[in-house]
C-alpha cells in the first residue's frame, strides 16, 4: 500500500481526497470569478447579450449548478456499472458527431460546425466525447490486457475507432478537441501495456500526421506562422496572440488587480474562453497564474495516485479511468495554457473547469464525479481490508 493512502490500524480512511476536491472546487470558483470579469464589458457592449453586463455570468453559474448535479449523480453510479455502459456511450458520442454534421442540425459559428442548438443552450458533443472515449479506452484496455503486446488485436480495434472519431473531428473541424482525444487514448494504451514497438511507431504515425494535416490547411498554415511570429502581422495572423503576450506583460509579478484589464476591452478575442488565463494573468499576475498551474498539477497528481491505487488493489479499469481523466485535464490545460503564453500555436481549446461554455462545464463535472467515485471505492476496499 502506498504512503499516499495508508492509514493507522485504529484510523479508518477518510471518505473524500482533500487534495483532489479542493482544488476542483478552486479551480471551478475562481473560473466563475474570471468568466465575469473578462466578459463583463463584451456583454454590456452587445445586443446579442441585451447589453446586460451579467449575462456571461448568469450562463457560466447555471452552466456549473447542472454540471455540480451531474457531478454528484455520477458520483453515486458504481465503476462497473459506467464500465458496462461505456461502449454504449462511445456509440452514442459517435451519432452525436454525426448529427453535428447535419446541415441545420449542426450550429455553425466563424465556419466550425460544432454545436447542436438546444432551444437556449448549444450542446459541443466533442466535449463529451473527451468522457466517453476515457471510458471507453479503459474498458477495451481492460478487457484486452492479454493482448496488448499484439498490434491486430490489441491495438488495431482501437485505432480503427479512433480514426472513425478523427475523421468526423476533421468534418467539423475541431483539431483541438481531436488532439486531446487522441491524447487520452494512446496514454490509456500505453499505461495497459501496448507493445513499446507499436507505440513508438504510433508516435511517429501521429506526429507525422499532424504535419500532414497543418500543412494541407491553409488556415492552419497561417496560425503556425502567425505563431513562430506573432509581432509581424499583429493586426492579422498573430493578433490574438500578440494581445495575449501584452496581457502577461501588463500583469508583471501580481498583476493590475481583478476587474482591471485592459485586454478584455474588446481587445483579445474570446477572453472569457480559450484566452481566459492571458486575464488572469493580466488582473492577478505571475503569482495568479502559478496558483492556477499548482492546482491543475494537484487534480493531474491525485488523477494519477488514485489510478494507482485502484490497480494495487486489483480495479485495472477503474485505475485507468482514473488515470484517463488526470491525462485529459493534463493535457488540455497543458495546450490551453501553451497557447495563451505563446509557447504553442493558436487553437480552440478551453481552459478545463474554468472557461466558458456549458459543454465543457458540466463534461468536467462528471469527470470529477467519476474520479471522486474511484477514489472512494478505493477507501471502501482499504477499509474492508482493514477489518
Amino acid at each position: 500500500m502506498s504512503r499516499a493512502y495508508a492509514a493507522p490500524a485504529h484510523q479508518a480512511p477518510a471518505e473524500l481526497d482533500g487534495l483532489l476536491l479542493w482544488p476542483a472546487v478552486g479551480l471551478l470558483l475562481l473560473g466563475l470569478v474570471m468568466v465575469y470579469s473578462s466578459s463583463i464589458a463584451m456583454a454590456e457592449g452587445s445586443r446579442f447579450t441585451g447589453n446586460q453586463s451579467t449575462y456571461f455570468l448568469f450562463r457560466h453559474a447555471v452552466f456549473l449548478v447542472v454540471g455540480l448535479v451531474a457531478g454528484v449523480v455520477a458520483f453515486q453510479i458504481p465503476l462497473r456499472l459506467w464500465q458496462q455502459a461505456a461502449p454504449w456511450l462511445f456509440l452514442a458520442g459517435v451519432a452525436l458527431l454525426l448529427l453535428v454534421l447535419i446541415p441545420h442540425v449542426g450550429r455553425s459559428v466563424n465556419g466550425a460546425q460544432r454545436w447542436i442548438g438546444l432551444g437556449p443552450i448549444n450542446l459541443q458533443p466533442s466535449e463529451l466525447m473527451k468522457l466517453f472515449v476515457v471510458l471507453y479506452a479503459a474498458d477495451y484496455t481492460s478487457r484486452k490486457l492479454d493482448d496488448m503486446g499484439s498490434f491486430l488485436r490489441g491495438f488495431g480495434p482501437m485505432a480503427l475507432v479512433m480514426v472513425l472519431v478523427g475523421a468526423l473531428l476533421l468534418r467539423e473541424p475541431d483539431f483541438g478537441a481531436l488532439v486531446v482525444i487522441l491524447g487520452i487514448a494512446t496514454g490509456i494504451l500505453f499505461l495497459g501495456g501496448i507493445n513499446a514497438r507499436v507505440f513508438g511507431g504510433l508516435i511517429v504515425v501521429l506526429a507525422l500526421s499532424f504535419v500532414v494535416m497543418i500543412w494541407a490547411s491553409p488556415y492552419r498554415r497561417e496560425r503556425i506562422f502567425g505563431f513562430m511570429d506573432p509581432w509581424q502581422d499583429a493586426y492579422g495572423k498573430g493578433y490574438q496572440l500578440s494581445h495575449s503576450l501584452i496581457a502577461f506583460g501588463r500583469g508583471e509579478w501580481f498583476g493590475v488587480g481583478l476587474g482591471a484589464s485592459v485586454e478584455k476591452l474588446f481587445y483579445l478575442p474570446e477572453a472569457h474562453t480559450d484566452f481566459l488565463l492571458a486575464v488572469v494573468a493580466e488582473e492577478l499576475g505571475f503569482a495568479g497564474v502559478c496558483f492556477v498551474v499548482v492546482l491543475f498539477a494537484l487534480l493531474v497528481q491525485r488523477s494519477f495516485a488514485i489510478g494507482r491505487q485502484a490497480m494495487v488493489l486489483g480495479r485495472v479499469h477503474s485505475g485507468l479511468v482514473a488515470q484517463g481523466i488526470g491525462i485529459w485535464l493534463g493535457v488540455q490545460s497543458f495546450i490551453n495554457m501553451g497557447v495563451n503564453m505563446g509557447l504553442l500555436p493558436t487553437k480552440g481549446l478551453t481552459l478545463p473547469l474554468m472557461s466558458f461554455g456549458g459543454s465543457g462545464i458540466v463534461a468536467n463535472c462528471l469527470a470529477l464525479g467519476i474520479l471522486l467515485r474511484v477514489d472512494w471505492e478505493n477507501r471502501q476496499l482499504m477499509r474492508g481490508q482493514q477489518v
